[in-house]
């Protein structure tokens, strides 16, 4: 795949990824929270977070493969810093999403499905705290990218 298509994709990935974080974290959050109860709340993040994550699923692989196919045109010896710290962070990143995505996601919706309001509200506290960690390592991996070019 020719160079500029794979860094369209690994550049939409992120943008769309890191975003969709930014979003969530500092509109739909607070937003939700003062307008719902929680078992709405927790129904509402249920929903949102059906249709998001499995996009994120997909983003993921699409930014580990473009990323490694870059890294494999420049030659990893050959890349600046920047890229090797943003492909650590990245495969962080990825790593966080799917204990999110695998675990914490899954646990939410069956306790949110059998009204168990109290174990869904720990659930999304711990998919909270991992979407701000991985918010901040999303703006630390962008400012890494910048710096290695």
């Amino acid at each position: 795949m020719p160079r500029s298509a794979l860094l369209f994709l690994h550049l939409l990935g992120a943008v769309t990824w890191v975003g969709g974080m930014f979003f969530a974290y500092f509109c739909l959050r607070p937003a939700a929270a003062e307008v719902l109860e929680p078992p709405q709340r927790l129904k509402l993040w249920v929903g949102v977070f059906s249709r998001f994550l499995p996009v994120v699923a997909g983003l993921v692989l699409i930014l580990l493969a473009t990323g490694f196919s870059l890294m494999a045109q420049t030659g990893f010896k050959n890349a600046p810093i920047g890229w090797h710290v943003m492909q650590g962070l990245g495969i962080t990143m990825a790593v966080v999403f799917a204990y999110l995505y695998g675990v914490l996601f899954p646990r939410l919706r069956r306790h949110s499905a059998a009204a168990e309001w109290p174990a869904a509200a720990q659930a999304l506290n711990g998919i909270r705290q991992l979407v701000a960690f991985n918010l901040t390592l999303g703006v630390v991996t962008v400012a890494a990218a910048v710096a290695g070019r």
